[in-house]
């Protein structure tokens, strides 16, 4: 086990649960001054101190892992970029902020958030139509993306709820679609049909004669995640209440969306139960088209549903789960590992996720590695959706699923890759604009926070070279 240093962490849990340094030392069976060296990062955490701490303090071992650096450094550099570039703050100032004192960057980003939303609001009341680019405020839908992030995309009470709802179902592999309607219409009185006239929709509910409309090109899976959200809806309306008032308040867009993800969350869950589709998993050794088969829903389901298994004493392989379309827009990203893209600049074209489109259906396998070292096994493959009809446009996505590669060795996907070259791995980055690679040629936008070098009397395979020096300029 290398040094762990997490005194912020460890002090900010102390004082959560009301404890004095010697209160804590006692319980631990440490000296204060030990425990006081701990909390002031003099001293590492070991492996005996660690567990006890875990069993009295009652938290996963995780939990003073600095699993998280990664995407909240990136955040950091996007939020701080001017000063980055006025040089008042240096990229190792995030770098020590990110990992002693996680707390205290994430209350920088709300504070430059506000700070840009009031500014916004502003330029609007005077009557400024230069107004900031639309990424520099956090969507609605960003909010839910951190508001799952945040629990690494798993919603205890949810899930547990679920697998009880699936027991009391008597729901079993491969009778989900009869199992969900007959719970639907004896214990609530909903009829199901399927109707023509729902337009774009998939589904609609009438609460007033608690019928679950459902569109007739949906296939039987898709059918069931339906009636499965609508289930969520009309026993657990409630909890997706409290849950999604934790982060955002009742009335708000974002509160509205994160109830619908929630929703989505015990659906696939209450279809595909944990511990069953858990032990699958690991007998499988995580092949998702045998597991898609297995369970009889699709293939996004089941990555989806894989980058969940995150319950405390049977935890899977942590995931990240992406899906993008041709043009590069990610409409999903959810994720139980430390993996993050920016949010300015867009994702990197030398992704296997792009790879998939130019053959369609086929699984591609990607060893990436990030500019901090980490490295990556990703999964990607289309997944193409129609509303049927001649002339009607469907929908095309790559769906990836990425860990880190210290799991690899647990995935189908491993076979015959020496995960231990490190120069077979491809480079990529967290997005053009906080990407620290400065001689990618793939680079579609500067560098945040970094002076190019503009030489005009000289040229260069890389289309955005960076100075190496700070008084490296124009020449």
């Amino acid at each position: 086990m290398g040094k762990t240093y997490a005194g912020a962490r460890l002090r900010r849990l102390r004082e959560e649960r009301g404890l004095s340094q010697a209160a804590l030392a006692r319980a631990l069976d440490l000296s204060p001054s030990y425990l006081n060296q701990l909390e002031h990062d003099a001293r590492p955490l070991t492996v005996p101190v660690l567990l006890r701490l875990t069993e009295e303090l009652g938290v996963e071992a995780g939990y003073f892992a600095p699993s998280d650096t990664a995407r909240l450094n990136t955040e950091l550099r996007e939020a701080m970029a001017a000063e980055l570039a006025a040089g008042r703050l240096t990229a190792g100032d995030l770098d020590d902020l990110a990992a002693r004192l996680p707390a205290v960057g994430r209350v920088l980003l709300d504070l430059q958030r506000t700070r840009r939303d009031t500014a916004e609001q502003l330029a609007v009341l005077a009557g400024d139509r230069g107004l900031p680019e639309p990424e520099t405020a956090r969507t609605p839908h960003e909010e839910v993306r951190e508001f799952f992030y945040r629990r690494t995309n798993y919603v205890h009470e949810l899930d547990l709820a679920a697998e009880r709802s699936a027991a009391d179902t008597g729901l079993r592999r491969g009778t989900a679609h009869s199992a969900l309607a007959e719970r639907l219409s004896s214990a609530h009185g909903v009829r199901i049909t399927t109707s023509d006239g729902l337009g774009d929709r998939l589904h609609r509910y009438d609460p007033g004669t608690r019928v679950l409309h459902l569109a007739p090109g949906l296939r039987p899976g898709r059918q069931a995640f339906r009636m499965a959200t609508e289930l969520a809806h009309l026993e657990h309306g409630p909890l997706l209440s409290e849950l999604a008032a934790q982060d955002n308040p009742e009335g708000s867009t974002a509160f509205a969306l994160t109830r619908i993800g929630l929703a989505h969350h015990f659906a696939a869950a209450l279809i595909l139960p944990y511990a069953a589709f858990h032990a699958e998993a690991e007998r499988s050794r995580y092949d998702i088209e045998h597991l898609a088969d297995h369970f009889g829903v699709g293939y996004e389901t089941v990555c989806h549903r894989l980058s969940t298994l995150q319950r405390p004493r049977l935890r899977g392989v942590p995931f990240s789960f992406v899906r993008v379309d041709r043009a590069g827009n990610v409409s999903k990203r959810q994720s139980a590992t430390p993996f993050h893209f920016s949010r300015t600049g867009g994702t990197c074209p030398l992704w296997n996720v792009y790879d998939a489109f130019a053959a369609p259906g086929r699984v591609h396998v990607q060893v990436a590695a990030m500019p901090d070292g980490r490295r990556y096994l990703w999964t990607a493959r289309t997944v193409t959706r129609s509303p049927g009809g001649w002339g009607r446009p469907g929908k095309t996505f790559a769906i990836g699923l990425g860990c880190e590669l210290r799991h690899a060795h647990r995935l189908v996907y491993s076979a015959g890759l020496d995960l231990a070259d490190q120069a077979a791995a491809t480079p990529i980055g967290l997005g053009c604009k906080v990407c620290d690679r400065p001689a990618c040629p793939q680079r579609s936008a500067p560098p945040l926070g970094r002076p190019l070098a503009v030489r005009e009397r000289s040229s260069s395979f890389v289309p955005y070279p960076m100075a190496d020096r700070p008084d490296d300029g124009a020449r």
